[in-house]
C-alpha cells in the first residue's frame, strides 16, 4: 500500500477488524501498535480500529513502515495474537 508522504496527519490509512469468539472478558479485545511509529490506533466501533497517521511522514527518512498490531483479550491468562502490515511511503517532492 502506497501512502504519499504529504498525507495529512489524522488521515485514516487502514481499518482493522478483530474478533474473539469467546464470551465475557475472554472475548473483549484491545489492540495496540508495537514500536514508536508515526501511526496510532483508535477504536472505531466494537471490534474495529482505525489506523491513523499521527505525525508527518518523510520518505527520505523512512520509505516503508512495518507495522505490527497486537490484539490481546482481557481473559486470565490473557491471550494475544499479532498481525503485520507494510505501508510504503511514496515521494511527492522530488524533481
Amino acid at each position: 500500500n502506497l501512502i504519499p508522504e504529504d498525507t495529512v496527519p489524522s488521515t485514516v490509512v487502514a481499518v482493522i477488524n478483530v474478533r474473539d469468539r469467546d464470551s465475557g472478558d475472554n472475548g473483549k479485545v484491545s489492540c495496540n501498535i508495537d514500536g514508536d511509529l508515526p501511526f496510532r490506533l483508535e477504536p472505531s466501533s466494537e471490534n474495529t480500529y482505525k489506523l491513523i497517521i499521527a505525525s508527518a511522514l518523510d520518505r527520505e527518512k523512512d520509505s516503508a513502515y512495518n507495522i505490527t498490531i497486537t490484539a490481546r483479550d482481557r481473559g486470565s491468562p490473557s491471550l494475544s495474537s499479532r498481525a503485520s502490515l507494510v505501508l510504503e511511503v511514496s515521494d511527492v517532492n522530488d524533481n
